[in-house]
């Protein structure tokens, strides 16, 4: 008996110990492994503070939608496949009936609104809104703003509820709304983009996802829910793991508050948001694999540059900007003019989780703002927000307020040589 209680002691301890010594195990909290399902941080207007020697003149702000539900019933559909088939074997486990009840849950509350903006992401991007009227005041004072969104019906909402809570706080600005396909080469390139489409058909990036997905997904998770004596086939036990993942992650977003403790180990939830995590970091970000996914957005960003030009030149008679998407259009942009924890470049993916992190990069409602400011002398800074948050531009330089030629330069340089202005 003494020496069973050693070797069961011994393999724990080894199991825990080669865990703590895994260089690219990941440790984020509960909330952060929603990924990019995880609700709008919270912000305050007192973040948003500039010097009183500048003045807001010019704002250039490009949004991904705000909270969501589900986008689709895909996971929430086999998962309860999954559930109902355990139910009649009598294998299912009382984790497997408290899941059945959720799944229906958030079937109930979508109620054929897949992917449809809730009032959690509407509150999120009037929020936005409201911060930056307030801290930009000289921005909105009888002006002139132009807003456009993807044809989907969450950004239009979006685009709605930031643009209605502006009028609501100056009834006298006139705004100019656009949505639509003819928006598709801003706000949704990737649909037309044949070197993109060649990427994404091709196996290079598959061949490292589906390798990363059987190392890290754990069947446990599967075999705690619907029982040790069901019968999986296959890889069906991760794929169970991975969709209790994608339906729990996602719902705090549609506003159902769980306490994901309950359902997941840290490690198990860490695991399963590092295989979500390289996913959108192998198809929307830059990798040593392809330049497709960054390039995507060259057009929006050339247009970024050239709209500050116009203004500085007087001939864009908007002062604010607004452009509505989806997380597939941040991704790309901020990748594209390497924003801090936005872009990342490795051969070794196993350690992409500890440096790209979803989570940080596009929450919902997550935005880039470029706001212009002209100084005393009359000469034109830029500051570059993500998500509301002051970041360092130039790679190797810490400053905030950079002079526009400055910024123009290097933003141009982000393009390729074939787009460059």
């Amino acid at each position: 008996m003494k020496k069973l209680h050693f070797l069961l002691a011994f393999a724990i301890g080894s199991a825990l110990s080669a865990n703590a010594l895994d260089p690219t195990a990941t440790d984020y909290t509960f909330i952060e492994c929603q990924g990019s399902a995880i609700p709008y941080p919270e912000r305050t207007v007192d973040g948003l503070a500039y010097p009183d020697s500048l003045k807001p003149v010019y704002l250039n702000h490009v949004g991904r939608h705000g909270a969501r539900f589900l986008s689709s019933s895909k996971y929430t559909t086999s998962l309860l496949r999954s559930l109902h088939k355990a139910d009649s074997l009598r294998t299912i486990t009382p984790m497997g009936r408290e899941l059945i009840n959720i799944c229906n849950l958030v079937v109930e509350r979508t109620a054929g609104r897949w992917g449809a903006l809730d009032s959690l992401g509407m509150a999120e991007q009037r929020a936005i809104a409201s911060r930056a009227f307030m801290a930009f005041r000289p921005l909105f004072d009888n002006t002139k703003i132009n807003a456009i969104s993807s044809y989907v019906p969450r950004c239009v909402m979006s685009m709605d509820e930031f643009t209605h809570q502006l009028t609501r706080l100056n009834n006298k600005v006139e705004i100019y709304m656009s949505s639509g396909r003819q928006n598709s080469p801003l706000v949704r390139p990737w649909q037309e983009d044949e070197a993109y489409k060649e990427y994404m058909a091709g196996e290079a990036w598959h061949k490292v996802y589906d390798d990363y997905f059987s190392q890290q997904v754990p069947p446990s998770l599967a075999e705690r829910t619907l029982g040790k004596s069901y019968p999986f086939d296959g890889d069906e036990a991760k794929d169970v793991s991975m969709a209790i993942y994608k339906v729990l992650a996602g719902c705090s977003a549609m506003s159902i508050e769980l306490d994901l403790q309950k359902y997941f180990t840290k490690a198990e939830i860490n695991a399963l948001w590092s295989v979500e995590n390289l996913h959108h970091y192998l198809t929307h970000s830059a990798s040593t694999l392809s330049n497709a996914a960054p390039e995507l957005a060259s057009r929006l960003l050339a247009e970024l540059i050239s709209t500050v030009d116009d203004y500085i030149d007087g001939k864009n008679q908007y002062s604010v900007m607004l452009r509505f998407g989806h997380a597939e259009t941040m991704m790309p942009l901020l990748a594209l003019m390497h924003i801090p924890g936005c872009y990342y470049m490795t051969n070794y993916f196993d350690t992409v989780g500890l440096h790209w992190r979803d989570f940080y990069v596009v929450p919902m409602a997550s935005n880039l703002q470029m706001i212009v400011f002209r100084a005393e002398s009359g000469k034109y800074y830029v500051r570059v927000d993500l998500n509301e948050v002051p970041v360092p531009l130039i790679p190797g330089r810490s400053d905030i307020y950079i002079p526009w030629s400055t910024t123009r330069e290097y933003l141009n340089r982000c393009l390729p040589l074939s787009m460059q202005i």
